[in-house]
C-alpha cells in the first residue's frame, strides 16, 4: 500500500466554503440546541474540519422565544457577572435575558441568552469570538437574510 496516498487535508482561507443554515428553535431544549449550534459554528460536522480555521457555517436561529428549558430552569438558574467594582456582582436568570431580547435597544440578531450559552461552548480565543459572530438569532420566523441561499435543517437529525 502506498503510504503517501493518505494525506491530511488542512483548509486554507481560500478553500473554505461556508454555508448558511436556518434552524427552527420551536419546542427545542436550549442547551441541546446550542451544543449542536456550537458544533455547526466550529465546522465539526464537515469532513474537512480544521481546528485552527473558521470553517464553520453561518447559523440563523428563528423562533428563539419558543425555546424551552427543562424543569424550572428558566426562572431558577442564575448567571453571574461582575462589574469590576466592590459589590458589583450581578445575577440574572434566563427569563431576564429572554425579556431583554424583546427590547428594541438590543442589536438585531444578537439574542443575549443564546449568545451567553453558545459562547460558553466555543473556544475562549479570538477564533471563538470570530465564530460567534456567525450566529444570528431572531425571536420571530422572519429574518433579513432572505437573499442568501440558506438551507433549512432539522436540528434533531444531527448527532
Amino acid at each position: 500500500m502506498d503510504s503517501l496516498s493518505y494525506k491530511t487535508l488542512s483548509l486554507t482561507p481560500e478553500t473554505i466554503k461556508k454555508e448558511w443554515v436556518v434552524i427552527d428553535a420551536t419546542d427545542q431544549v436550549l442547551g441541546r440546541l446550542c451544543s449542536k449550534v456550537a458544533k455547526l459554528l466550529r465546522g465539526k460536522y464537515k469532513p474537512c474540519f480544521t481546528p485552527n480555521m473558521d470553517c464553520g457555517d453561518n447559523v440563523i436561529i428563528i423562533n428563539a422565544d419558543k425555546v424551552i428549558m427543562t424543569a424550572d430552569k428558566m426562572n431558577k438558574r442564575e448567571y453571574l457577572r461582575y462589574t469590576g467594582y466592590p459589590g458589583g456582582q450581578r445575577s440574572y436568570s434566563p427569563a431576564d435575558l429572554m425579556a431583554k431580547s424583546m427590547k428594541k435597544t438590543i442589536k438585531a440578531g444578537k439574542h443575549p441568552l443564546y449568545i451567553k450559552v453558545v459562547k460558553g461552548m466555543l473556544p475562549k480565543t479570538r477564533l471563538g469570538a470570530a465564530q460567534l459572530n456567525n450566529l444570528y438569532v431572531y425571536n420571530s420566523a422572519e429574518h433579513p437574510f432572505t437573499d442568501v441561499d440558506a438551507k433549512v435543517i432539522d436540528i434533531n437529525k444531527l448527532k
